[in-house]
């Protein structure tokens, strides 16, 4: 299904430019990217696993495509799992990110990933005449579906930089009128700051992690340039998107839900996905939270007037004596100090039973402790200011840039005696 598609892509736009490679200077049209697709050699048997950035991660796409074989994308280094007994009609794996616990493999049929894609381009209004600039990663859910699956199924050309450095990002962006841009958070921070964001950016999408209130608004102000949050997961790709033409007011606000995807409330009050988009099933251990076509989250939400509010992951409430507080609540607070640049948050066992937790704080910021928890008491009671505070240069993302809060909680651990 996958590759007959692409097939009449590429056929309709034979001769338009469909992929350009910032580091080899190579350019391909849509007809000679269909033939590269069909040259490209592939191994006898088994699955493939495209990995890296560049274009021979497409090419190797399209080969497994034509010859009807599981595809389970890689990051760098990344070592490829065992693959036997998939579930029927599954042809393609992702890996999640792990950022709250161990990583899991997600199955996929060639249906829910074209219907990913389509709900993707019509919600966001992705288009041919404005080349997405491909500095995430494409073996995640988050550069796959939006680079990989737009160029393949909706023929909107690609433009890969073989990495999100300012004076990269900048030269790239060059060769066209107007481009598409999605990034991370931390990304539009470092081109911000070097003044680096090309002029020529016409719809700029942010993924992966929470979008500062601050840094929207300082690049709409600086730019005129509105960052739209994206919130997606990989086992139903896209799940809101924030369409406005302004920055937000209320970080937790995720936006409006995809064409396509309805969502809903469980009895926890975590978010429920319904979508054609939503993965066949976990593999190998399966899990009721997925299949069917729902996705059950553990992110706690509201919905409001078509608007979905995030209020935490259920897994990271932190207790205090009883007490429960998440801890994006305390992040978004330190985040509102201009002086802060990264924080997170975690709970962590105390060594007074009677408190059950202690809270952790990860700050990047030239303040001073005591200057922020006088800043926190001005917006927060006194029992939800962290006890352990660590001031670092950077919070370490790994290559989905996502920041791993189960990560920090592990090396906290692991520091205590």
């Amino acid at each position: 299904m996958l590759y007959e598609r692409w097939k009449m892509i590429s056929a309709g736009r034979r001769h338009e430019t469909a992929l350009r490679d910032f580091a080899s200077g190579r350019c391909w049209t849509f007809g000679e990217l269909f033939i590269a697709g069909e040259k490209q050699m592939i191994g006898p048997a088994g699955p493939a696993f495209p990995q890296g950035h560049s274009p021979e991660f497409i090419f190797q796409l399209l080969a497994a495509w034509r010859k009807n074989r599981i595809v389970c994308p890689l990051e760098p280094g990344q070592m490829p799992p065992q693959i036997s007994g998939a579930p029927e009609n599954c042809i393609h794996f992702k890996t999640t990110s792990a950022t709250t616990g161990g990583s899991r493999i997600v199955a996929f049929t060639a249906e829910q990933l074209a219907a990913d894609a389509e709900n993707i381009v019509a919600t966001m209004g992705l288009r041919a005449d404005w080349p997405n600039l491909g500095v995430i990663s494409l073996a995640h859910s988050y550069g796959f579906s939006n680079l990989i699956l737009p160029l393949l199924l909706h023929g909107i050309s690609l433009i890969l930089a073989p990495a999100p450095l300012p004076e990269i990002v900048r030269r790239a962006a060059e060769t066209e009128k107007y481009l598409t841009l999605a990034a991370v958070p931390a990304m539009w921070r470092a081109w911000h700051e070097a003044d680096a964001i090309p002029k020529n950016v016409r719809l700029a999408i942010s993924a992966g992690a929470p979008l500062p209130l601050n840094l929207e608004m300082d690049i709409f102000e600086a730019r005129g340039l509105k960052i739209h949050n994206f919130l997606g997961a990989s086992e139903c790709g896209g799940i809101a998107y924030d369409a406005s033409v302004i920055p937000r007011t209320d970080v937790a606000l995720a936006g409006t839900p995809l064409q396509n995807a309805n969502l809903s409330l469980n009895g926890n009050g975590c978010l429920v996905v319904r979508s054609r988009a939503v993965a066949e099933a976990y593999w190998p251990e399966k899990s009721d939270s997925l299949g069917g076509g729902i996705f059950q989250t553990s992110d706690l939400a509201e919905i409001n007037n078509g608007e979905v509010f995030l209020r935490g992951r259920l897994g990271d409430l932190i207790n205090i004596a009883g007490r429960k507080i998440f801890p994006e609540t305390i992040e978004s607070a330190l985040l509102a100090n201009p002086n802060v640049r990264e924080c997170l948050v975690f709970g962590a066992p105390s060594r007074d039973a009677e408190r059950t937790e202690i809270i952790v704080a990860v700050v990047v910021s030239g303040v001073k402790e005591n200057e922020l928890k006088q800043f926190l008491l001005e917006t927060l009671p006194a029992w939800q200011l962290p006890r352990e505070w660590h001031f670092v240069d950077s919070l370490s993302t790994n290559a989905r840039g996502k920041i791993s809060r189960a990560k920090w909680r592990a090396m906290f651990a692991g520091r205590q005696p």
